[in-house]
């Protein structure tokens, strides 16, 4: 009910909910999808490196035009931008859901200090160069291929590590069409419920 932040930000998880929409549909950013682990589908749990972006289109994850679909448990999920819960034009966007750690997630489009209707821009980037290809690692040039392709680079977009930022005084998360797409990490405490 009343968020704040935490001394430290704290990871994405695999088994945690990062969220609930307010359609009821929850946000689980992560893949259980890794290189080298199993068929690379499934099966690597928190700890792995080299765990794939499953908005990647070039990585195959089936995903329906809201970039969400359901677990082997049919619970529908988020990846990405929800995009029934808001308008894809240049409209403030509302308040569509709540992170774990009790911050609010708003669409894209938000009121800048120039008043100007805009998109939040991720301050996230694909890496330049190659990946490593020792002790199992992948190999290959960064594409996006993997979530460790990208790094955070502080200031070159609207957004924080976690892709959120202070507006009116409200700090809360907002959806990107780049990565993280809806949240890299908490700035809170994410709740135990979740």
């Amino acid at each position: 009910m009343t968020p704040s932040f935490a001394a430290t930000t704290s990871p994405l998880l695999i088994g945690t909910d990062n969220g609930i929409m307010l359609n009821g549909a929850k946000i689980d950013i992560l893949a259980a999808a890794c290189h080298g682990v199993g068929d690379e589908r499934v099966g690597c749990g928190n700890g792995n490196d080299w765990r794939f972006d499953p908005l990647h289109a070039a990585n195959g994850f089936r995903m329906d035009n809201h970039n969400a679909h359901t677990q082997p448990d049919g619970s529908y999920h988020y990846h990405g931008s929800p995009k029934a819960l808001f308008s894809d034009s240049a409209v403030e966007s509302p308040l569509i859901g709540f992170a774990a750690d009790g911050f609010p997630v708003f669409g894209t489009w938000f009121t800048d200090t120039n008043n100007t209707v805009r998109e939040a821009v991720s301050s996230f980037r694909v890496q330049s160069g190659d990946r490593p290809s020792a002790d199992g690692a992948p190999g290959g040039s960064y594409d996006g291929t993997f979530r460790d392709d990208y790094e955070y680079v502080s200031g070159l977009g609207d957004l924080d590590e976690c892709n959120g930022m202070t507006l009116n005084g409200v700090y809360g998360y907002y959806v990107t069409e780049t990565f993280p797409y809806i949240m890299g990490c908490f700035k809170g405490t994410p709740d135990s419920s979740f």
